[in-house]
């Protein structure tokens, strides 16, 4: 079972955000490889969702998106950082993550489109809960990745 938790930056606590942080750089720098500026300085504007498992008796942030207001990325709201641990994988707490995520976001920014940059191999995953591929396929980081856009209901 996840516990989920969304709020505004100021609202993590110091462990949070050391948990949000240390696992971001666990799955998209040393996992993939990728050397990149996690620290964009889009957090501060942005609400995070955290999703916390017991896993081995201890609870563990085992899934993570931030959500970025229309016009701090993109013209559309979007979200982003997109992720599960390694130890959450395979349990469907991704598909939860993306549930939960589209409903809060659209609860924060009704009527708004959500725009992702997501990483190719994520397409039809994406495309599963409605995002359409809206861009070709680009080179970030050394990942291909393409936009996709989600209209609102």
């Amino acid at each position: 079972m996840t516990e989920w938790q969304w709020c505004a930056f100021d609202a993590l606590s110091g462990a949070e955000l050391y948990a949000v942080l240390a696992l971001r750089q666990e799955v998209f720098i040393l996992e993939q490889t990728c050397f990149y500026n996690d620290m964009d300085g889009l957090d501060f504007a942005a609400h995070h969702l955290l999703g916390w498992r017991t896993i081995k008796g201890q609870r563990r942030l085992a899934a993570y998106m931030r959500v970025l207001a229309p016009g701090a990325k993109y013209a559309e709201m979007s979200i982003g950082r997109v992720l599960t641990s390694p130890a959450a994988r395979g349990t469907g707490t991704g598909k939860e993550l993306l549930e939960q995520g589209i409903w809060h976001a659209g609860q924060l920014y009704p009527g708004q489109h959500i725009r992702i940059g997501a990483q190719r191999y994520l397409e039809q995953f994406y495309a599963s809960f409605g995002f359409k591929t809206v861009s070709e396929p680009y080179d970030e980081d050394g990942i291909v990745h393409i936009d996709m856009l989600l209209q609102s209901s």
